[in-house]
């Protein structure tokens, strides 16, 4: 099994696909695991949340940085791919390489093992697996019970998503701040994470007023808890209040939310409406970008993100999107779709590559015309392809040269306050 730094990967070449044009085919072609490569030791391919981190847990090597990715392997596309996981030609223990059979390149990449605190039963009795999952290097917990959109015989669940079969299955419906704190610090000793994100689906909240219906006040114990024993970067992302609302998000903030993220997923309002009923029929599309200018203002720009799914509407409108998002004073997070397994959505076809390729070489250009500062924070999620990482996309030049040296700037300047948030409250 490889072993994350265990050795120095062979440098890439020109004939090789670019490390981000490897991991975007990788999330739309997905991957098959060889029988040489012991999957069984790295982290488990895990249902829990939406289900988009169904995949197996891989970094790619070679390029400015390492990039981590939640690669397909188990739904019926990847079992088409040309590409296929296996143990380095020369045996070595630290490396796996991914070989594309269209051409008979390898790359290589490490498989991160599976954590040891995932089988340690938190104090009472949970495993901590079933509390919190870490994807890429950040630590994803779903707190709350199971999203009110999955309550109704007639689904209001988006249809690409899974939480509804995943939680109280794959993970405790229920998770307490004391199993939450446990699990967070375990993360942070164990394994370097500074980024703990909570996320919720569509609550009532106990009220009489539907128009509040939201997960929000679900996080802010959570927050709070564990901004005062853990410390680190915390997000929150939930359905979006309506302004008369807004001082719940001015009451996280307080709690020690440091990022706020809100998935409006399509830019498309036909595609919004079919795929998302439960959110077009709840707040609407405007809900979440009053909520993103919002939380832009009081925080930063740059510390909240809009997340949209690339691969289901026309690539024009995804632009759109992205555009509009960082309008809002955020950053676009884009997610490529996956059909996973279980969902409403699982035999809708994959994206094209090259399609995902052009939104995202779309996405480094928005970002650096807005100035938008990316990659600062050491923190790295496997779900998406992250905008740090879309230089390579385009074409270099004296703009984009800056906008990178003005990032990795920022991130060596950023190193004290990064140290100092994670720090927890009570140190």
């Amino acid at each position: 099994m490889a072993v994350i730094g265990a050795s120095v990967p062979p440098p890439f070449t020109r004939r090789m696909l670019k490390p981000v044009e490897l991991e975007i085919e990788l999330f739309c072609l997905g991957i098959r695991v060889d029988p040489s490569v012991h999957n069984g030791d790295g982290r488990p391919i895990g249902r829990t949340r939406a289900g988009l981190g169904s995949g197996l847990e891989i970094v790619l090597l070679g390029g400015r940085k390492k990039i981590w990715m939640n690669v397909p392997v188990v739904e019926a596309f990847a079992r088409k791919s040309p590409f296929i996981l296996r143990q380095s030609a020369m045996n070595d223990p630290g490396i796996a390489m991914i070989v594309d059979e269209r051409t008979g390149i390898s790359y290589p990449a490490d498989i991160p093992p599976e954590p040891k605190w995932y089988s340690h039963p938190t104090s009472s009795d949970v495993p901590m697996s079933r509390i919190g999952v870490l994807q890429g290097n950040y630590l994803g917990i779903y707190v709350g019970s199971r999203c009110a959109y999955w309550a109704k015989k007639d689904s209001l669940a988006c249809r690409f998503c899974t939480t509804g079969e995943n939680v109280g299955t794959a993970e405790e419906a229920r998770k307490s701040v004391e199993d939450v704190v446990e699990v967070a610090r375990a993360a942070r000793d164990e394994s370097g994470c500074v980024f703990t994100h909570f996320n919720t689906g569509y609550h009532y909240e106990d009220r009489s007023d539907l128009e509040s219906a939201h997960g929000l006040r679900r996080c802010e114990p959570f927050v709070r808890a564990v901004r005062r024993h853990v410390g680190g970067f915390i997000g929150v992302q939930a359905v979006p209040v309506l302004p008369s609302f807004f001082y719940e998000y001015d009451a996280l903030i307080e709690a020690g939310t440091d990022h706020f993220s809100f998935c409006y997923e399509f830019e498309n309002a036909e595609v919004f409406n079919e795929i998302c009923p439960g959110k077009a029929r709840t707040v609407g599309q405007h809900a979440f970008f009053d909520a993103m200018e919002y939380t832009a203002k009081k925080l930063g720009r740059g510390r909240v993100s809009g997340e949209i799914i690339a691969g289901i509407e026309p690539i024009a409108d995804t632009k759109r999107g992205i555009d509009r998002i960082v309008d809002a004073g955020a950053f676009p997070t884009v997610c490529i779709f996956r059909p996973t397994i279980g969902s409403g959505m699982e035999h809708v076809p994959s994206p094209d590559p090259e399609a995902m390729k052009e939104v995202f070489a779309y996405l480094h250009e928005s970002c650096r015309r807005a100035r938008l500062p990316v990659g600062v924070l050491p923190i790295e999620v496997s779900l998406v392809v992250q905008p740090d990482e879309t230089a390579e996309l385009v074409a270099p030049n004296l703009a984009s040269s800056w906008y990178g040296l003005r990032n990795r700037a920022l991130r060596l300047m950023a190193r004290p306050y990064v140290a100092w948030k994670c720090r927890p409250a009570l140190a």
